[in-house]
């Protein structure tokens, strides 16, 4: 096994570990979602934290043999973002491990972001190539849902938030209708599923303000369906999805009539939704607004450290070459 880099990601949803070669290629990977109880909607951060620490070990048994003998740096999620200021316990799980293995191997740590993980790995796996330097990123998921211009640097990338949302998550929004529709948690997958057999119309408003938005009057009118029955929950479902997809669909047309790029890669949990992704499609791509939509492979939308084993070799890489 030639020479890899080892990448930690302890996020509020999965356990993530992945060693990748120097041609980017993944030579071992283990991911593992936290345990929730059924009927909750998710960890307080104690309680994921300490699942972290229980499934890492479990997790690295199920690594390929040899691949801590062939490790030249260590890479590890140590915040959500990066931006000042930016924490989560969690991370400090990922972050401790990584740190604490590159000085038993005596080989170099480079920190990272939750978010730029994204980016990374959805670049990597895109159903079509972005050779652009600056365009849009759009990351939904159950903890995040920001609009981003996003700029390529020598070593990860410039994110800067020009938009989002001002209260619940998308991935927020779907586990808590998915929940109160008796779907187990995380409820993406689930309501997507269940969200196929709609076969009465039923919508509830999005709310867009210019680049932000919010989901808690939409979540509010939801679950009040939910309660009073007011559609199958099917139509909810599908309600609930697409509420997702038009308040995004507003906002790029906002962000692009006001001179954004038009290339736009969307990122996270909730990107995976193939209803979400087909909608923005039909409604950006057209001749009228011109975009030019990028999604990360479905295994990669989610939470994952094949994209922290990525920017783990670009540090590693300008690291080297700066020294010959």
């Amino acid at each position: 096994m030639g020479p890899v880099v080892l990448g930690i990601d302890t996020s509020n949803y999965r356990t993530s570990v992945c060693a990748v070669d120097a041609e980017g290629r993944i030579v071992g990977e283990v991911r593992e979602l936290l345990p929730v109880p059924e009927g909750q909607r998710g960890l307080r951060q104690s309680e994921a934290v300490f699942a972290h620490v229980r499934q890492l070990s479990a997790l690295a048994e199920r690594l390929p043999a040899g691949v801590g003998r062939s490790v030249v740096a260590v890479a590890a999620s140590v915040a959500p973002r990066p931006q000042e200021g930016s924490y989560m316990p969690v991370f400090e799980v990922g972050a401790t491990l990584g740190r604490f293995l590159a000085r038993m191997w005596g080989v170099p740590f480079y920190p990272t972001t939750h978010q730029e993980m994204h980016v990374a790995a959805a670049l990597a796996t895109a159903d079509r190539t972005l050779d652009v330097d600056r365009f849009l990123v759009v990351h939904v998921s159950g903890g995040t849902s920001d609009v981003l211009l996003c700029v390529r640097r020598r070593q990860g990338f410039a994110l800067e938030r020009i938009g989002g949302t001002t209260d619940l998550y998308a991935g927020q929004l779907i586990d808590r209708v998915g929940v109160a529709l008796g779907l187990p948690f995380p409820a993406g997958p689930h309501l997507e599923a269940l969200a196929k057999e709609a076969a009465e119309p039923f919508a509830v408003p999005s709310a867009v303000n210019g680049l932000s938005f919010s989901f808690s009057g939409p979540e509010t009118a939801l679950l009040r369906a939910i309660r009073e029955k007011a559609a199958s929950p099917a139509a909810i479902a599908r309600a609930a999805e697409h509420c997702i997809a038009k308040t995004l669909e507003k906002v790029l047309r906002q962000a692009i009539a006001r001179g954004y790029p038009k290339d736009v890669l969307l990122v996270g949990g909730v990107a995976a939704n193939g209803y979400i992704r087909a909608h923005l499609k039909k409604r950006l791509e057209h001749p009228a607004v011109g975009a030019a939509l990028a999604f990360a492979s479905p295994t990669y939308s989610g939470d994952n450290a094949y994209g922290v084993a990525l920017l783990g070799w670009m540090a590693y890489k300008n690291e080297h070459f700066a020294q010959e």
